[in-house]
């Protein structure tokens, strides 16, 4: 049986960090709402459990709680944060508001090198993000680790096999954070990890076909890493009963269903069919500038697009969809989960109720990267796999207001030039996506001696490892120069360029 480790996830967007860090550890790890059973979770059979962070105080009469009977399993469970906070409440313990928060790097002095600081120096740089603080540890725990304004900065009782930190283990400034992570999955909770991508295609390709039966499957390909890849893993599964449909929405980049079409009947030959459904796209977006309802309409159509080209394919029950964890995670409150909607996925939550179809979402538990990785065992070629993330919506989700035929010629001439000038960026690797949006503002400019009063382009380029968190790039000023001026001269109706130098969070990577 499958190792797994739960993670209650109590609010925080660093709940998905934690479980692909997990992951990365050679565990697999699945993200639970904090309002599981007991039961529901024995039918999980995890090995550990982690208790995630979230903006909410223990003290508040509404905050997050979970079962109290999961506590006197006997599982090990870690506390991170909020996490800490709340076993510490259930256990017996005092939490109590702060004067000030602690935010920010942070000294951590720990006083008991056993167990999670098991191998670690005395003295360890951490991640601080809290104002609520542990001022009575509960009973038979000990205090492992404090920092100059946190007495109880850790806590662990080495028979129950329960432990909690105050900080961030799972982010970067961390250093250490990995290995307190280790030991608590290996020496704490006796993983024995090995979890690999090779697993995950052996696991699911029995699943698939036992989901699937006799029966097709059709792939809603866009052309990007994530469908690829889902399209590969279920061909894998079925073979030729996996049917590959690419729709033409309109909403594409400049010699995209060129670059598709060779693709996958070149580099990697599928079973695919390319159908042209612009006009369709367009007229169902006629008019509309919301972007919810945007993307809601696009999954609408999509579906009927399918359900029209695929009526004719014998046995067509199933319809197979790019969807990550990333997306589910944004689109959570269509779910019941306790972060706030971020925004809608048409592939997650614009699909209509009625669908015609069974979906199969392969990749829904992973990241990313692990998608590329995962790419990579299944054999799908780097031309495809190095291809920079490009939206289900489209360039619809870059057109800020309503999307007609004249914004989009507008957009996907500068989105081009976008597209070959970071090319010459040294640190193209480290691009996650490269993309420009169309303001829906115009503004006064001055084009040989003429006034004139024309659109805005934004550049958005940014760096990522798995989507979650990301931050603007410091491009060059040289390149950045030659984008803005080429778009302006080479564009007609543009007048102005600028740059956005939002991380995400607070800002989205898309601007829809």
């Amino acid at each position: 049986m499958k190792e797994l480790v739960a993670v209650f996830d109590f609010g925080s967007q660093y709940a998905q960090l934690i479980a692909r860090r997990i992951r990365e550890l050679g565990v697999y790890s699945e993200i639970v709402h904090h309002t599981i059973t007991k039961n529901e979770l024995l039918g999980l059979n995890p090995k550990a459990l982690i208790l995630s962070g979230g903006p909410a105080s223990v003290l508040d009469p509404e905050h997050p709680s979970m079962d109290k009977c999961i506590l006197e399993l006997d599982i090990p469970i870690f506390g991170i944060c909020y996490g800490l906070q709340l076993l510490s409440r259930e256990l017996g313990g005092t939490v109590e508001r702060g004067k000030g928060g602690e935010y920010g790097p942070a000294k951590l002095d720990v006083v008991d090198a056993k167990s999670i600081f098991s191998g670690l120096d005395s003295v360890l740089d951490v991640w601080m993000s809290h104002g609520d603080h542990v001022t009575v540890i509960p009973e038979d725990f000990n205090i492992l680790a404090h920092t100059p304004t946190c007495s109880v900065a850790s806590i662990g009782n080495d028979v129950k096999k329960i432990y909690g930190v105050q900080f961030h283990p799972e982010v970067i400034h961390t250093p250490h954070g990995m290995d307190i992570l280790r030991n608590f999955l290996y020496h704490v909770a006796g993983c024995r990890g090995g979890w690999t991508m090779s697993k995950f295609i052996e696991e699911s390709v029995k699943r698939i076909r036992s989901q699937v039966g006799d029966s097709a499957v059709i792939c809603a390909l866009s052309g990007g890493v994530d469908s690829a890849v889902v399209a590969a893993l279920i061909e894998r599964a079925i073979g030729d009963r996996m049917k590959a449909v690419f729709v033409d929405n309109g909403l594409l980049r400049t010699r995209e269903v060129d670059e598709v079409h060779s693709m996958f009947t070149d580099d990697y030959p599928l079973n695919i069919t390319i159908v042209d459904a612009k006009k369709e796209f367009l007229n169902a977006l006629e008019g509309i500038t919301d972007p919810e309802e945007k993307r809601k309409t696009i999954g609408e159509t999509f579906i009927k697009i399918f359900q029209t080209e695929t009526k004719d394919i014998k046995h067509a029950e199933f319809l197979a969809q790019g969807t990550l964890y990333p997306d589910v995670v944004e689109s959570r409150s269509a779910h019941g989960g306790p972060s706030a909607t971020i925004k809608s996925h048409h592939n997650v939550g614009g699909l209509p109720e009625e669908l015609g179809f069974e979906l199969i979402e392969p990749l829904k538990e992973l990241f990313k990267d692990e998608v590329k990785i995962l790419g990579r065992e299944l054999g799908l070629p780097d031309r495809l796999l190095k291809r920079k993330p490009f939206p289900g919506p489209g360039l619809a989700v870059r057109i800020i207001g309503e999307v007609t035929e004249e914004s989009l010629t507008v957009l996907r001439h500068a989105d081009s030039i976008v597209k070959e000038e970071i090319l010459n960026y040294e640190g193209f690797e480290d691009v996650w996506q490269a993309f420009a949006v169309l303001l829906p503002v115009k503004t006064v400019g001055v084009m040989g001696d003429e006034r004139t009063y024309a659109n805005v382009i934004a550049l958005r380029i940014v760096s990522s490892l798995d989507g979650m968190t990301a931050d603007w790039i410091r491009l060059p000023h040289d390149i950045l120069s030659r984008m803005s001026s080429r778009i302006i001269n080479e564009v007609k109706g543009v007048n102005r360029v600028v740059y956005d130098i939002s991380s995400k969070p607070p800002s989205t990577i898309e601007w829809e």
